[in-house]
């Protein structure tokens, strides 16, 4: 068995200068795996104290003695380096996330819930929207889950 090839098959190649395919090579984003390692750099140190800021702003939580007789989920900051299409550095993205993998239904939750629509609502509200004309925003808010309204008490570690 033979296979043969066409360059009218192929899309041209864009030829790079070799410093640039170095410079590629070289550049090395490391995300930390843990606090003590980001919290040796001031980019994430900076962007953990605007998350704490968006979160007090938000009223998302009440500092209380800890209570004896109630599990305590802990917290874990999570680390992500967000790029642009050309490969250079977006943003530094951070999260303060709780370890819900340690409760237990029925004792520190009744239900779970994820706000995420499905792909088919999506494209029919897009049709819609085409059909009909109407304006379509979207809107991407940073701390949007923050605002969800919980009907019992949830205690977690202070970060």
């Amino acid at each position: 068995m033979s296979l043969s090839t066409s360059a009218s098959t192929s899309p041209p190649r864009k030829m790079h200068r070799l410093n640039e395919v170095y410079e590629r090579c070289n550049y090395c984003t490391v995300e930390p795996e843990n606090f003590e390692e980001a919290s040796k750099e001031a980019v994430w140190i900076k962007s953990m104290e605007e998350e704490v800021v968006v979160i007090n702003d938000n009223d998302t939580w009440e500092k209380v003695a800890r209570p004896s007789d109630k599990e305590v989920i802990g917290v874990k900051w999570i680390y992500k380096v967000k790029y642009n299409a050309d490969e250079t550095v977006q943003r530094y993205k951070e999260r303060l996330v709780a370890k819900g993998y340690l409760q237990q239904p029925g004792i520190d939750y009744k239900e779970t819930f994820a706000p995420v629509a499905r792909l088919d609502t999506i494209r029919s509200v897009i049709s819609m929207d085409s059909q009909k004309g109407w304006l379509l925003y979207q809107l991407d808010d940073k701390s949007v889950f923050l605002n969800g309204e919980l009907h019992e008490d949830v205690y977690v570690e202070q970060p």
